[in-house]
């Protein structure tokens, strides 16, 4: 399966996705939100993975040209995305955009992986038209948060170990979606940390927080929701 580069923008800003179908009709256009690396083998392995299943999918671009080249710039290009949650969101939004623009006719999901898990909640508490949204070791703390209905069902896959999510941050994050009423499931590993859904380093090298049964029982877990969800 070959990924399809397409072009398009936030504003000024130059953006590449990544997009594929199935044979035939698919079942559901899938948002695919990546790491705060931008698109990484590992990303583009879950998406053939959907692509299998019958799903179109669309993997986002955070970045556009400033896409950064190793973990120092990585950070650094997030920080700057992160500065402005408004800016953030619409980036976000430009991407679903495309989305409903390339997949017509079905329905439209997103799920996303580190900053990507953050994303998608963030398209949650927008008020964004999706059926649903899956967040892996995604960020749950946020600077606006949710004051309004939530339309998507939400799902998080969450490793408890997780050095950047304490837990302070998950009771806030249940608190927020019990406040508006969304409809959410929040699964936790326990021992789990960040990332554990990529069995490989961006060199080849094993990554030491991968966790295969986390990641089959999150993988699992999506696969139940988008079944429920499309019947």
């Amino acid at each position: 399966m070959d990924f399809v580069k397409v072009e398009y923008r936030d504003g000024a800003v130059e953006l590449t996705a990544l997009h594929a179908r199935p044979e035939g009709t698919p079942r559901a256009g899938v948002a695919i939100f990546p790491t705060f690396m931008n698109s990484t083998p590992g990303v583009e392995a879950k998406a053939q993975q959907l692509v299998e299943a019958g799903y179109a999918v669309l993997i986002g671009d955070f970045y556009g040209p400033e896409a950064p080249a190793n973990f120092e710039e990585a950070f650094a290009a997030m920080g700057r995305l992160r500065g402005d949650p408004q800016a953030m969101r619409q980036r976000l939004r430009a991407t679903l955009d495309l989305l409903r623009k390339l997949e017509t006719d079905i329905p439209h999901l997103a799920i996303g992986f580190c900053l990507g898990g953050m994303a998608v909640l963030e398209m949650a508490r927008d008020g964004q038209d999706l059926a649903g949204v899956v967040s892996f070791h995604g960020l749950l703390e946020t600077a606006l948060p949710a004051n309004k209905s939530i339309n998507p069902r939400i799902l998080v896959c969450h490793g408890d170990a997780d050095a950047l999510v304490p837990r302070e941050q998950v009771t806030g994050f249940w608190e927020e979606m019990d406040a508006v009423k969304a409809s959410w499931h929040f699964h936790s590993y326990a021992e789990v940390e960040h990332g554990f859904t990529n069995p490989r380093m961006l060199d080849g090298s094993p990554n030491p927080a991968y966790n295969a049964s986390a990641d089959r029982q999150s993988w699992a877990a999506m696969h139940a929701l988008f079944d429920e969800l499309l019947g």
